[in-house]
């Protein structure tokens, strides 16, 4: 599946050429509502066999369609080729995907995935070769009422509070995912960039044991979010542990369809004894 999932990265962004206006692959054939809403079309590129284990189909999507709630026991990967849609893991908030993105659904995890009710979408579905397991619909009232700045407000505060825990565990791989390359860190002790900010973290110079998150505040302007967190933090600095309350300022910005930390600043609160 490796080997196709690049071949099909090539291909979405192949798409992404604007001279080429024709897609590369067609709609295919408008599927009947057995296990949707609204008008969805599947073009079955290529079907499995002895040698690879897996289905390649085109889904396109109209406005305001959505699937009902699936299993797929295999597991499956999407790759956004247009548009924008919801994807939404069981016990998860919805995502917000568009053009660009990847998702990696593990095998045997409850989901649904749609347009939205103003857009169109489409991607690339790999899927290993067991049937899908269908399940309940999504209620109209449920997916009309979907918010999609509410969306990204809590995508944005559940990745800060995943960043928290990464720093904690000194976590460099998935923080170099998140950090943007020119992310700037501002401390009480100086600024510096990305680089630096993960050769601190590894090394222990500081090491964010613990951050008590006592209120969370997200606004989200276009592409960007800015979260402000009041927080105390437990850390060691220089071997010496230390405790202080903070204003901690997070912009994050979007980037490949991918939100990135672009800057970290610390802002010192003052207590009743300062």
């Amino acid at each position: 599946m490796k080997h196709l999932l690049l071949i099909a990265m090539c291909i979405a962004s192949t798409t992404q050429i604007r001279a080429q206006e024709t897609p590369i692959f067609s709609k295919g054939e408008k599927a009947p509502n057995v296990h949707h809403t609204g008008d969805v079309w599947l073009n079955h590129i290529s079907s499995a066999n002895n040698t690879h284990n897996y289905n390649v189909v085109v889904a396109t999507f109209a406005s305001n369609a959505k699937l009902d709630w699936h299993v797929h026991p295999g597991g499956q990967q999407l790759l956004i080729t247009e548009g924008t849609g919801y994807y939404q893991e069981r016990n998860k908030p919805v995502q917000i995907v568009k053009q660009g993105d990847v998702i990696n659904c593990d095998p045997g995890v409850e989901h649904w995935h749609a347009s939205t009710p103003t857009t169109s979408f489409a991607y690339l579905a790999v899927t290993a070769n067991q049937p899908t397991q269908w399940l309940e619909s999504i209620s109209e009232e449920t997916y009309q009422n979907i918010n999609v700045t509410s969306v990204s407000r809590e995508e944005i505060k559940e990745l800060s509070k995943k960043k928290w825990q990464w720093m904690a565990d000194k976590n460099v791989k998935e923080l170099t995912k998140l950090f943007h390359k020119d992310a700037q860190f501002v401390h009480m002790g100086g600024a510096w960039g990305t680089d630096r900010e993960l050769a601190i973290i590894e090394s222990g110079g500081i090491w964010y044991k613990k951050a008590d998150i006592h209120e969370v505040n997200v606004d989200v302007i276009g592409d960007t979010a800015i979260l402000l967190n009041r927080i105390t933090l437990l850390a060691e600095v220089g071997g010496n542990e230390v405790t202080n309350p903070f204003m901690v300022t997070e912009v994050y910005k979007k980037q490949n369809g991918s939100w990135k930390l672009a800057n970290l600043s610390f802002v010192k609160l003052l207590t009743n004894n300062e």
